[in-house]
């Protein structure tokens, strides 16, 4: 029997990392592109810890419910957002046929299948869960679904891949379109390029143009990385003058609280930061040599809003962090197809 787990609840508002200038606050309904005659509504499925609900949230959409199977990043949304409904479960169980009628489907499915420092299984990967999407699309019906994982799922090697997942939705009457995203682009400050599939019914879904580069990781964390009276901070932000290379969060297989594998390491090296761990908190003023960064400052660098705490230990927290869809690039997809559909 699945635990569901469910905490119903309404729409909350989120604020956004104003100071640094990433996503804005909505203020009002008026304020996103929604439909005129009601709110526009979105079921999230592998939520994670809730990067891109952010995202949908400040585009003006009402969560009907998040599915997540990590308990720890279903404890992350709920301390965030108390009303949400959050659903702990697995995606190729559960049953939502409740929440049928909702306009959209969001998903951040598992990457593992897809990403170069894995195998690249694809659907021989257990972790492939475009299957159980298609079977809730099927069930639910709902006007738009919109898919995001690792720029290695738009590679050659998936290209039949990709084109099962294209009929089986076409055949439900849904024009699919593809495309990749930078969120440096959209204000995040780090290089995190993502793949996305939107399927809308009846409609080509056209992908929002770049809007502004993101800070620098010294402009972005500078503050952060001065908390514990280093010295050297100032000069340190001064020379981290680029965005920060992509955070790898790794999966519940792979990965430790390191920042990657050698190469991530060595572009983090070139930022003047320790990769090979996190800190438990800023340098203090006596640290010598690269400084490590903190949970704090790796959820910024992932554009979170410094007040959304994370529930587990510092691996499970740096986890949940480096697998979110930043959420300055979510809400720049979903004001699109907010627009499309409207």
């Amino acid at each position: 029997m699945v635990d569901l787990r469910l905490r119903n609840g309404e729409h909350h508002e989120s604020r956004q990392q104003a100071s640094l200038g990433f996503a804005h606050a909505p203020s009002s309904q008026s304020d996103h592109c929604v439909n005129t005659v009601r709110q526009l509504r979105v079921v999230e499925l592998c939520a994670g810890a809730g990067g891109q609900a952010l995202g949908f949230e400040a585009a003006g959409f009402a969560h009907d419910a998040l599915v997540e199977i990590d308990p720890l990043a279903c404890d992350t949304l709920r301390l965030n957002r108390p009303l949400w409904t959050v659903v702990e479960a697995d995606l190729n169980e559960v049953d939502l046929q409740r929440w049928a009628g909702a306009d959209v489907i969001a998903a951040g499915l598992p990457c593992p299948p897809f990403s170069v420092a894995g195998k690249q299984l694809g659907a021989g990967d257990d972790r492939d869960l475009f299957p159980a999407l298609l079977a809730h699309v099927a069930a639910l019906r709902p006007r738009a679904v919109l898919v995001e994982n690792v720029r290695g799922l738009m590679a050659k090697r998936f290209n039949a891949f990709r084109h099962n997942v294209e009929q089986s939705l076409i055949g439900m009457g849904y024009t699919v379109t593809w495309g990749m995203l930078d969120a440096r682009d959209f204000g995040v400050p780090q290089t995190r390029t993502r793949s996305f599939m939107v399927a809308v019914q009846g409609r080509a879904f056209s992908f929002p143009p770049p809007s502004r580069t993101g800070h620098s990781t010294g402009a972005a964390i500078g503050d952060l990385m001065a908390q514990g009276g280093w010295p050297w901070a100032a000069a340190w932000a001064e020379q981290a003058d680029d965005v920060a290379p992509t955070i790898v969060g790794g999966s519940a297989k792979h990965g430790g609280p390191d920042l990657g594998p050698t190469r991530a390491r060595a572009a983090w090296a070139t930022m003047g930061v320790d990769g090979l761990g996190l800190a438990d908190a800023p340098p203090s003023e006596g640290h010598m040599g690269m400084p490590r960064l903190t949970i704090p400052m790796v959820a910024r660098l992932q554009a979170f809003p410094d007040e959304w705490k994370f529930v587990g230990g510092k691996t499970r927290q740096y986890r949940q962090i480096g697998n979110a869809l930043p959420p300055p690039l979510a809400e720049a997809m979903a004001r699109a197809l907010a627009a499309c559909l409207t």
